[in-house]
């Protein structure tokens, strides 16, 4: 079947939309699946899902990195039996925080950082964002803030991987008919 011209516009907005309903059930299905592994460590998850999430900004913006990002925690946490649970509110402060400090230096220094420098970011900001979250409302210890440290090399680190895994996505996706990258 061929498309005429008119048709074009129609057809880029599907194909989106195709795209963001993968890229989220994907992000869904690793957040659950990380959700159901053990810990490393109390808190801690490598955030796989946050490859799809970074994969996402650099391709559709800051708009559909939100809608992702708070569709995976909620559905996520919907699976997980885990909705309104202090899993739940570390996720979704940690994701908050994290997608406030991306999207905002996306959108200031947009051709100077990456893709492993946003997921880098964002680990940061995750990391910031649970322990703040942890603090506020779980367990007011200054203790807490002791392992934060340790916690944001662990975060980094998992930023930097992702990050990488997402360059390597946005390549693949790059050879693919109809997504701009």
């Amino acid at each position: 079947m061929t498309s005429s011209p008119s048709d074009v516009l129609p057809l880029e907005i599907a194909r989106r939309r195709v795209y963001m309903a993968l890229f989220t059930a994907l992000a869904i299905v690793l957040h659950v699946g990380e959700g159901l592994l053990p810990s490393p460590a109390p808190w801690f998850r490598f955030g796989f899902a946050n490859i799809l999430t970074v994969t996402v900004l650099c391709l559709y913006g800051a708009g559909a990195a939100w809608r992702l990002t708070l569709t995976r925690i909620g559905i996520g946490a919907l699976i997980l039996g885990k909705l309104f649970a202090p899993g739940f509110f570390l996720s979704l402060g940690g994701g908050v925080c994290a997608l406030l400090l991306m999207t905002g230096l996306w959108q200031l220094v947009q051709p100077w950082m990456g893709p492993i420098g946003l997921s880098a970011l964002g680990a940061a900001g995750h990391a910031v964002g649970q322990f703040g979250v942890a603090w506020l409302f779980l367990l007011r210890h200054d203790g807490l803030w002791r392992l934060f440290p340790l916690y944001l090399v662990f975060a980094l680190l998992a930023g930097v991987f992702n990050g990488w895994c997402a360059v390597q996505l946005l390549a693949r996706l790059q050879q693919q008919k109809g997504v701009t990258v």
